[in-house]
């Protein structure tokens, strides 16, 4: 049984918005072509994209499954999350007790019309604590500002040497 710290779970892969959480949406172009896709979903499933951020991130596998737990870290702050679902190109984790906020972020690479390469940050939150309350704006801007940090990284890891 799973200890997630918000409800409901799920939402990002359903479109819910659901009420009394911020929302964020992010999406960036990739590129172009069916390999870059191949790499991009390869680099979300693996967390190299998370890692590419300089975050450090410990994984229960290698591999984004529903149910594996990941920690990403920035400095002294650790986010504790577990998966909460899979598709081919990408998954979303919920979050855990420690976690300064209370929600679900959904990382996804789509191949879209003519071959082109989107990367979409989706999360709902609240604050789940003291630091997360006392950052009001700054918390929403760090938010804001990891989702462009991914959409860098990604694109960084996908696009050199293809």
């Amino acid at each position: 049984m799973s200890d997630l710290t918000y409800s409901p779970v799920g939402g990002t892969s359903s479109g819910l918005r659901p009420p009394g959480f911020r929302h964020l949406t992010y999406r960036v172009f990739l590129g172009s072509g069916p390999d870059l896709y191949r790499r991009a979903s390869d680099a979300v499933l693996s967390f190299a994209m998370h890692r590419a951020t300089g975050a450090s991130v410990v994984a229960s596998a290698p591999v984004a499954a529903p149910g594996v737990r990941v920690t990403v870290g920035f400095g002294p702050l650790r986010a504790p999350c577990e998966v909460v679902w899979t598709e081919k190109s990408g998954f979303a984790y919920g979050t855990l007790p420690g976690h300064p906020a209370a929600g679900e972020e959904a990382f996804l690479v789509t191949l879209e019309p003519h071959d082109r390469v989107w990367f979409t940050v989706t999360a709902y939150s609240r604050p789940a604590g003291a630091l997360m309350r006392l950052g009001g704006p700054f918390a929403i801007l760090f938010q804001h500002a990891y989702a462009r940090l991914l959409g860098r990284a990604l694109k960084r890891l996908c696009t050199v040497n293809a």
